[in-house]
This record gives structure tokens, C-alpha cells and sequence, in this order.
């Protein structure tokens, strides 16, 4: 006869981790950008770049939790006796369910070594095979994962902000659209069709009388009014060239996360807007904003002149109210492409020719209405006049800020700024 024996449940201490307030403990180690390594290049079309090795995760966890309140006190002390995860096997195994979870609910995927069998080798004494390769596990952080740690740094940045409401883009014209917001005029061609019901069969009944049934002609339609809202559309462009993580500081993370924070506020709250990226360094590229968490920065120049020829044919294609150029950079423009195809580098920066025709291409935006806002991560003298420049060509807006303060800034900027669009 079959029957169930109950027990009591027993959890394991890994079940009792809250995995999202993990994930947003390791956002540094997920996004970073190169700065424990100075030799550290970003390499986007290599197969596997975006990869990270599992030991480096188990280690980045045993950080996580020697930081206290992800374990109960007694659980983290006796686990953390021996914190040596290659000696601490009941430690090693809770890392590993942890990231089983981990695994389990989207946020990362676990890349296994392929299994290579060498061909064996002929010896006088018979056929010998070499020793099988040494390959490390590996693991890549999800599209969840990613979104999570943008909704995550935009909710840390709406709260530093104090209370607000932010939306769509007001302006102060009407429009039809889903939202009523103003009075009701009769329906023309192309007007969104939100009929205010009242209304027409208002005119209906005035022009049929009170018969049933009520006959609806064209000119009876009436539609709601609301404020118009404007649509725009965005290229951030990065600056990923070597200077964002030298100096003993990482400028390049903190960008990152502002990016994934932008990304996410459009896809919610203004689903009419897009958002484009590029990176600018000796040369330029578009990238997906799904591949940006993973990008590291390199022993690059910086070209910014190539980043806005490639920002403007971005823009180009785009057909919104508004088009920007966001611009986060740290450095002098060093490099420039000439007409050949070949890479002009001065390590000083600011070197005359470049400057000019960097200055000739923000003419350019600015003759093509895209506005650029500046972001600028440093300070110094040279470079004040030179983002003051860019800002009285294209009447943008510069801001100095650091990587600590950039997200405040760009968020006030990017919620207040096409409230003020007028058409």
C-alpha cells in the first residue's frame, strides 16, 4: 500500500537570500568596465567577450555576503569561519545554490566549458592522447538582469530627487489623443479617434431628432482634446577611450548605469521616445543598448567628431519633434579620421585641426536642429572652453559633474527639458 510520509520543511539558507537585493549588491562587478585591469580592452564582435568566469561571481558573492544582512548573523558567522572557498565546502555550496537561483530566476546564464578531446599521439609504447585542456566555466547576465539593475539605479535617482511627477512631455498645444485634456472639436482626417461620445450623438440627435435609431453622418463625429505631447529622440553617446578609468577613478561604470536607467525610464514612461548609443573612442560604433552592461573601455584616443557623424546619421533617420545628441565624455577630442580612412592622433589633446573640425560637425547638428547636451566628467581649464564652445554653436546645455552626480543631472535634464518644447 503506497503512502506519504510529511516532514517538517527545512529551508536552505540560500532560499532565504532576497536575490534582488543581491543582484543590485554585485552591480558594480556586473557592469564593470575594465578598471582592476589597465590593460583591459572591450573587444565587441569577439565571441565570448561578454562572458565573465563563474569563480570570479562565487568570489564577488563571498563579498556580497561578508557585507552582513543578506544571511542571518549566527549563519553568516559560522559559514564565514573559514572564508576560503577552495577550503569551506558548506560555503562553496551555498554559493553554488545561490547562483543556481540565480540561474533558475533569469539573471545570469552559465556558459560551460566545450569538452575538447585532443587527438591521441603515437608512442612506441602504444597511443597516448595529451591532457585534456583546462577551460573555466563561465556565466553572462540576462536582458532581466540588465533591466533590473537600470530600474533599480532610475528608482535610486528618482529618490535623490524628492517628489515627482514625471510623464509624458507636455507642451502647450492640443492634440487628440487618449488622455482628454481639453475641449471636444469635430473630427478631421488623421485626428486620433478618441470620440466623445456625448458629444456626437449630441449633434445627432440635433440635427435627426429624437428617433430611434440615431443616425450617425461624418460631421457629427466630435473627439477629444488633450495636450500634445512631444516625442524625441535620443543618441547617447560614450566616451570610452582609456581615460575613463584611469586616475584612480572608474568614470565608465557609473555611465553605464546611467544608460541602462535612461533606457528604462523611455521604455516606461515614454514609449513614443528612442534611444540610440554610441560609443566614441578612435573610431565610433552603434551598438544595442542590450550589449552596453557588458562594453569595457580600451587603450583608445578619443574621437569625437567620428561619435557625432555617426550620431547625426542615427538622428537623420528618426522622425521626431525632438532629436539630441547626450554626450558623456571625460577628455580632450584627440583623434580624427581624415579622408582616407586613416586615424589622426594627438595624446595632448585639443590639437588645432581636430578641434576644428570636431567644431565644423557641432555646426553641422546645429544646422540640422539636433540639439547637444554635454556631460563632462572633468574639469580642467582647456576643457571648460572647449564644451562652452560646442554649447554656444548648438545652444545646448553643458554640465560638470562627476560619475557620482551625472545620473541626477541627466535625469532632471532629460524629464524637464521637452516640457519646455513649444512648437
Amino acid at each position: 500500500m503506497k503512502y506519504i510520509k510529511y516532514s517538517r520543511y527545512v529551508p536552505d539558507a540560500a532560499d532565504d537570500i532576497d536575490l534582488q537585493e543581491l543582484i543590485n549588491r554585485l552591480s558594480d562587478f556586473l557592469l564593470q568596465s575594465g578598471f582592476d585591469s589597465p590593460y583591459s580592452i572591450y573587444e565587441l564582435d569577439q565571441p565570448g567577450s561578454s562572458e565573465q568566469l563563474l569563480e570570479q561571481l562565487r568570489e564577488a558573492i563571498l563579498r556580497a555576503l561578508e557585507e552582513g544582512d543578506l544571511l542571518p548573523p549566527e549563519a553568516l558567522e559560522q559559514l564565514l569561519q573559514n572564508p576560503n572557498l577552495a577550503q569551506n565546502q558548506d560555503l562553496r555550496n551555498l554559493i553554488d545554490q545561490i547562483i543556481e537561483r540565480m540561474e533558475q530566476e533569469g539573471f545570469i546564464s552559465q556558459q560551460q566549458p566545450p569538452r575538447v578531446t585532443p587527438p591521441p599521439t603515437e608512442t612506441p609504447g602504444g597511443r597516448i592522447g595529451p591532457p585534456q585542456p583546462h577551460l573555466e566555466a563561465r556565466f553572462e547576465i540576462t536582458d532581466k538582469a540588465l533591466d533590473f539593475l537600470g530600474y533599480k539605479t532610475l528608482k535610486d535617482l528618482l529618490a535623490s530627487l524628492g517628489k515627482s511627477s514625471f510623464g509624458r512631455h507636455d507642451t502647450r498645444d492640443l492634440a487628440t489623443g487618449v488622455e482628454s485634456g481639453g475641449a471636444s472639436k469635430p473630427y478631421e482626417f488623421g485626428d486620433t479617434l478618441n470620440l466623445d461620445i456625448s458629444g456626437t450623438l449630441f449633434n445627432a440627435v440635433r440635427r435627426n431628432g429624437d428617433g430611434i435609431p440615431i443616425e450617425l453622418n461624418y460631421p457629427d463625429l466630435m473627439v477629444h482634446q488633450c495636450e500634445y505631447q512631444s516625442s524625441c529622440a535620443t543618441v547617447l553617446m560614450l566616451d570610452c577611450s582609456h581615460s575613463m578609468i584611469l586616475y584612480g577613478e572608474d568614470r565608465f561604470t557609473p555611465a553605464k548605469r546611467v544608460a541602462l536607467a535612461l533606457s528604462h525610464l523611455i521604455r516606461t514612461q515614454y514609449p513614443g521616445d528612442s534611444l540610440h548609443c554610441v560609443l566614441f573612442h578612435d573610431s565610433a560604433e552603434e551598438i544595442p543598448l542590450g550589449k552596453l552592461a557588458r562594453v569595457q573601455v580600451g587603450p583608445y584616443y578619443t574621437n569625437t567628431r567620428e561619435g557625432l557623424r555617426l550620431a547625426q546619421r542615427i538622428l537623420s533617420r528618426q522622425k521626431k519633434d525632438m532629436r539630441q545628441i547626450v554626450m558623456i565624455t571625460d577628455g580632450k577630442p584627440s583623434a580624427l579620421t581624415l579622408e582616407d580612412g586613416r586615424i589622426y592622433k594627438n595624446a595632448f589633446g585639443l590639437d588645432p585641426l581636430v578641434v576644428t573640425q570636431t567644431l565644423e560637425e557641432v555646426a553641422k547638428c546645429k544646422r540640422a536642429g539636433i540639439l547637444i547636451n554635454t556631460f563632462m566628467l572633468a574639469n580642467d581649464y582647456s576643457l571648460i572652453r572647449f564644451v562652452q564652445k560646442i554649447t554656444e554653436l548648438c545652444r545646448g546645455k553643458a554640465y560638470f559633474t562627476t560619475p557620482y552626480t551625472l545620473g541626477q543631472y541627466l535625469l532632471l535634464d532629460y524629464l524637464g527639458k521637452k516640457s519646455r518644447h513649444i512648437h
